[in-house]
């Protein structure tokens, strides 16, 4: 449909021209059942006002047909108002009541309200999933998140199912002869049209309580609820889950000092999700791979806990107070990163959540914000498509940091003052920048305007560098903080202010490497001396930004970076560890230190880390190191290396550890691309390998099988043996992945046609088979290049922006060897990329993004394998 890419214009003119009161949505799910069925009946009843009597606006509905527009009693002509995903709504009133009846669609896209056939028992199942604008996928809506609303649902479904929405049940109702029921939910409080929800099925429930006392000596109770598919509930950990949030519920109340302001909370385990979670007051959606199946690490356990809490942060930042348009999407999706991590540290039991943040989220945002689509925090977001692509590392992971930069600045009481008088100011509201802004001078008394121009209003990363002199007995004669701010947008130079902490670390006499001192200073310009260093001995290790307080690459002097090399095993401050690192793995990015160097650092490293998250990472980032910006005549050498010490460490690893599944985990991730260990992984599945107390489960298993077919160990008779043993969703993604990864011509051509050229696979086996296909050697892959390039609009029209998106990145021909004595830029993939940029300017913007973020990123890995480091 060509009107649905809403713009900012357009939603500022029409939210001056109105005010939204209510919304009374009627959903028939009752034929959900037959997949023959492509769509459901809508009905949704809006009562709003207009500034202008006389003047015109629309209503957004994407639909499969829309039967009747009733506009303050007066039915109005189909014709003349229903354009594709518009309605026009002519002559209104001070006071309106309009009424659409129409038809929806089912989505397979995880988009709108998704439908979802379980492998395993043949049931349906029903959710919703709307940012940034969906909701007009289920209801006739004002698309934009600041016509807030108080939102009252009706839903028609099979009367053994659970059915639930945002706000409690209060009636049900069953209908006829009993085969369908009608529920109905209380009334929201005003909210915006992207976090209402509704979700459908014969779900599992599992329910408790959390209580706690309020100032005014009453009890404030909230009922709680937890959903995942029956085919799951035995795996199904409820009693962890609503640990996890009444921890949360309890810090945030007290933190915020502003009670839970939505009545009940629910937490629903969805398949085929398109996000980690989405934060729907009273019944958050998130991705049912929350459920493990299989054995789960403890990282997995602090993953799950902190998007629990991240969800649980924005029912104040998001919900509670929501940001006017997507351009401060950062209001809330920065906060609730942030504040996440926060309560994951002093919330729960886990321990290493900032070495987590360290090492997983800034790691994304550093990547995100070196590509040339990298924006300022506080966006320009024109319209609905650059919404939609503006939920990256920038928004959420250099947000937060930025966040906890800002909290080193002015004061973690003074920030948490500043939220409270926010959520006073502005409950139930929309804000801007300089709402937050006025909050945060009132609480700190600093004038924030300086701090916001160089952080939230500028883009890039600085780079801070340590230059350092002594003397012949090794005192420092000279300490110099050197920092590159260069604005990729704006082309400046744009110093950024830092709080941080200089670390000075060096052996203690077991050998350890250990912090002896630490320096707290503020870095503003170019040049930045360290008085405070002057005559002090040089320590083994020189560590700018300890604490990790600032968002900034780091470098390391010479002596420094000899002792990381050497010994970084030896330093045992975790969170120090995880920054060196992220650091160590930003100069491999950068071309400033070899694949070589950053694989053989990995093998002295993995085996002393007790973080899981963090070996995870390091075992990962290894392998990419080798297979993206390693240089080919050096490649060959490094896999048998790198897998030969992965073996090793398998087998040595404690029997049912957590090391010992990332280990065998890794294992099957270089057999992706080498048929050096098939013998071990054989053996890893038919348990002859001799690797004691390892848990092959279903999820282990199907890594085993997706590396033996990309080296054509396997046969597919094998896998078809292998999904009878495991009829779930998981197994059918892993059987679809598998499938497709055969280093076979046959295969790879029907993987391509189902990918690219038709639109049968739902979200998630679309994904399975874009990896599977990509698994896949230069010979079988580079005849589909030309293709890529000339499918890419067709994809885009004919698709929804999730999935269209999933193919136009998920198969661009990144994966490029540098070409002895040819220049990066000159790298076909690379031109071609130049040659359609150039030949279609008009091109949707989120489609160019995508395309110049992936040639982006090729160019990088070409730069450092022509390096030849």
């Amino acid at each position: 449909m060509p009107n649905q890419n809403l713009s900012r214009d357009e939603a500022a003119l029409r939210s001056r021209l109105l005010s939204v009161t209510s919304y009374d949505v009627h959903l028939d799910l009752g034929n959900a059942q037959d997949q023959d069925a492509a769509g459901f009946r809508s009905r949704s009843t809006i009562t709003f006002g207009c500034s202008e009597p006389g003047a015109e606006t629309f209503l957004d509905f994407i639909h499969g047909g829309v039967s009747s527009v009733v506009l303050n009693g007066a039915e109005l002509d189909l014709a003349d108002v229903v354009d594709s995903s518009r309605i026009r709504l002519p002559g209104l009133q001070r006071q309106n009541t309009v009424t659409v009846d129409g038809t929806a669609l089912y989505s397979r896209s995880g988009e709108g309200l998704h439908r979802f056939r379980d492998p395993a028992d043949g049931q349906i199942y029903l959710y919703t999933q709307y940012e940034p604008a969906d909701a007009r996928r289920v209801f006739a809506d004002f698309e934009q998140p600041d016509l807030k609303a108080s939102f009252s649902f009706t839903v028609t479904a099979p009367s053994g199912w659970e059915v639930a929405s945002n706000g409690v049940e209060t009636q049900r109702t069953p209908l006829g002869d009993g085969a369908l029921s009608r529920w109905e939910f209380a009334a929201t409080q005003r909210i915006s049209t992207y976090i209402t929800t509704v979700l459908a099925g014969p779900y599992h429930r599992a329910d408790d309580e959390w209580c706690t006392r309020l100032d005014d000596g009453t009890d404030l109770r909230v009922p709680l609820a937890a959903y995942c598919r029956s085919s799951l509930a035995e795996y199904f950990d409820a009693e962890n889950i609503f640990a996890v949030t009444k921890r949360g519920l309890d810090y945030f109340h007290r933190l915020f000092a502003f009670p839970y302001p939505f009545g009940k909370y629910d937490s629903a385990f969805v398949p085929e999700y398109n996000l980690g979670a989405m934060e729907n007051p009273g019944l958050v959606t998130f991705t049912e791979a929350y459920v493990f199946r299989s054995r789960a690490t403890e990282a997995q356990y602090e993953a799950r806990a902190n998007t629990i809490l991240h969800e649980m942060a924005h029912m104040w930042f998001g919900d509670l107070v929501t940001m006017k348009w997507w351009d401060d999407l950062w209001l809330k999706e920065s906060f609730a990163d942030y504040m996440g991590a926060l309560a994951v540290d002093r919330a729960t039991d886990f321990t290493n959540s900032w070495v987590s943040f360290a090492n997983r989220r800034k790691a994304w945002a550093y990547v995100q914000d070196q590509l040339p689509t990298t924006h300022p925090i506080v966006a320009d977001i024109p319209d609905l498509e650059a919404a939609k692509q503006n939920f990256d590392g920038i928004t959420y992971a250099k947000g937060a940091s930025v966040l906890k930069q800002l909290v080193a600045y002015v004061g973690f009481d003074a920030f948490i003052e500043a939220a409270r008088g926010y959520f006073r100011a502005h409950a139930f509201g929309n804000t801007t920048l300089a709402d937050l802004l006025s909050a945060l001078e009132t609480a700190s008394g600093r004038d924030m305007a300086l701090w916001s121009s160089r952080w939230l209003q500028t883009a890039g990363v600085p780079v801070l560098v340590p230059e350092t002199e002594t003397d012949d007995a090794g005192a420092y004669t000279s300490v110099v903080i050197r920092q590159n701010a260069p604005d990729p947008v704006s082309g400046e130079q744009v110093p950024r202010p830092h709080r941080l902490r200089v670390g000075l670390y060096d052996f203690d006499a077991a050998g350890a490497l250990v912090r002896i001192d630490s320096v707290e200073l503020d870095v503003a310009g170019a040049r930045t001396e360290v008085p405070e260093l002057l005559g002090r001995q040089r320590p083994a290790l020189l560590l700018l930004n300890d604490e990790d307080l600032t968002y900034a690459k780091i470098r390391f002097d010479d002596a420094s970076l000899g002792t990381l090399l050497e010994s970084l095993h030896r330093l045992t401050d975790p969170l120090a560890r995880a920054i060196t690192l992220s650091a160590l793995w930003n100069s491999v990015r950068d071309g400033v230190l070899s694949a070589k160097d950053y694989v053989r650092l990995v093998q002295r490293v993995a085996p002393q880390e007790s973080g899981a998250g963090v070996l995870q990472v390091l075992l990962d980032n290894a392998l990419s190191a080798i297979e993206y910006y390693a240089p080919t005549s050096r490649r060959d050498e490094l896999r048998e290396e790198f897998y030969a010490h992965i073996a090793e460490q398998l087998k040595t690893a404690a029997p049912g550890s957590d090391r010992q599944i990332i280990w065998a985990r890794a294992a099957a991730g270089a057999g992706r691309r080498s048929s050096t260990y098939n013998r071990l992984l054989r053996g890893l599945l038919d348990g002859s390998a001799g690797v004691e107390g390892l848990a092959v489960d279903s999820d282990l298993r199907w890594r085993l099988w997706v590396a033996l077919a990309a080296t054509d160990s396997a046969t597919r008779a094998e896998l078809d043996v292998e999904l009878e043993r495991d009829t779930t969703a998981s197994g059918r993604v892993g059987h679809t992945t598998a499938a497709a990864a055969f280093p076979d011509p046959e295969v790879k051509a029907a993987a391509w046609q189902a990918a690219v050229h038709s639109d049968r696979l739902s979200n998630e086996l679309l994904s399975a088979t874009i990896t599977g296909f990509g698994l896949g050697s230069h010979e079988l892959l580079d005849g589909y290049v030309e293709d890529y390039f000339a499918s890419l609009t067709e994809v885009w029209s004919a698709r929804s922006i999730e999935l269209a998106s999933r193919v136009v990145g998920g198969l661009y021909p990144g994966h490029q060897d540098a070409a002895p004595g040819m220049a990066p830029a000159d790298h076909s993939v690379v031109q071609k990329s130049v040659e359609w940029l150039e030949l279609h300017p008009g091109a949707p913007g989120a489609l160019r993004r995508i395309i110049i973020e992936q040639q982006d990123q090729l160019l990088r890995s070409l730069r450092v394998q022509a390096a030849g480091l």
